[in-house]
């Protein structure tokens, strides 16, 4: 179990959220999620998120759940923070929280309610009631409905001193800055939309950022954050444009297209992915010309696994 200060350590820096493989009949396949992990971390990865919405969390029974967590942590052996992804229901949510943390979980995400139109007061209630089930470090998710206000962070920091960062995937600049402005350095300010808007982020004050193209590139994932760090945004454009954004646009073609995606190009490069489950849906054949020809011109076969 990592102490507070040591995740926040991990966080300050490039957190890859591996998928969750699945057999042809959509079965867990947590030998596969075994060797992506050790692939992973033998790629210089050193913090995951285990069953996040990459991982298709929202797809997964309380049970398949504490095996990913399970798995992940057992596969990191010690080797990389593992952070478990909750989300849906709450006491769902606590259980699977208190369970992470029993197996040795460095920290919890806690990802968006199930019911869409919740008051601020009811969200925030339902973010402080995971953070309270645990000892560990944890960071909310804002994305989709779940939006925070300056004035709902400060208060969730507040009642549950281990919330330790912030992780953002609105997109909404305007009011991560102003997130930011009110809480300063009591958290670490986590990117969340993706590999796509690293120099955005880190020139608005981020530290961090998740990764899903970790799952088959851990070493760009690695560049991009190297150079947003040190200042040079046009390097981190340039990585981006040359290496990164024709994935991005093929997930931009259609919803959920963003597990499915990397889920195609880990099957290219002979990582275990198999496909996903409903609600989301498959890659058209088109997508999967482009997403080959991509592959071959970056040469990820011949360097995986």
């Amino acid at each position: 179990m990592a102490s507070l200060d040591t995740l926040r350590t991990h966080l300050k820096g490039v957190t890859a959220f591996p998928i969750t493989p699945f057999h042809a009949n959509l079965d867990l396949d947590l030998d596969g999620l075994r060797h992506n992990v050790d692939w992973m971390i033998r790629h210089g990865i050193v913090t995951l998120v285990a069953a996040g919405g990459t991982g298709e969390l929202y797809s997964l029974t309380t049970e398949e759940t504490e095996a990913v967590h399970r798995t992940v942590i057992e596969a990191a052996s010690g080797r990389a923070a593992v952070i478990c992804g909750v989300g849906g229901k709450q006491r769902e949510s606590q259980k699977l929280a208190a369970t992470a943390e029993k197996a040795g979980a460095s920290g919890i995400l806690m990802l968006p309610p199930a019911y869409g139109p919740s008051p601020e007061d009811g969200l925030l209630a339902f973010y402080a009631g995971i953070a309270q089930s645990v000892h560990i470090g944890v960071l909310p998710y804002a994305r989709d409905w779940a939006v925070f206000t300056p004035e709902m962070v400060e208060k969730l920091a507040t009642t549950s001193p281990n919330v330790v960062a912030f992780k953002d995937g609105s997109a909404d600049l305007r009011l991560w800055a102003r997130i930011r402005a009110r809480l300063g350095d009591r958290l670490v300010w986590v990117g969340g939309v993706g590999d796509d808007m690293v120099h955005t982020y880190f020139a608005a004050g981020a530290e961090g950022f998740t990764s899903s193209v970790a799952n088959f590139m851990p070493w760009v994932s690695q560049e991009l954050y190297d150079t947003a760090h040190r200042g040079d945004f046009a390097a981190t454009r340039r990585i981006f444009d040359e290496k990164v954004a024709e994935f991005y646009a093929i997930r931009a073609r259609r919803r959920g297209f963003e597990v499915s995606s990397v889920k195609a190009v880990m099957e290219l490069c002979g990582l275990p992915a198999g496909p996903v489950r409903p609600p989301l849906g498959a890659l058209g054949s088109e997508e999967h010309a482009i997403i080959a020809s991509v592959v071959a011109r970056l040469g990820l076969g011949a360097k995986n696994p």
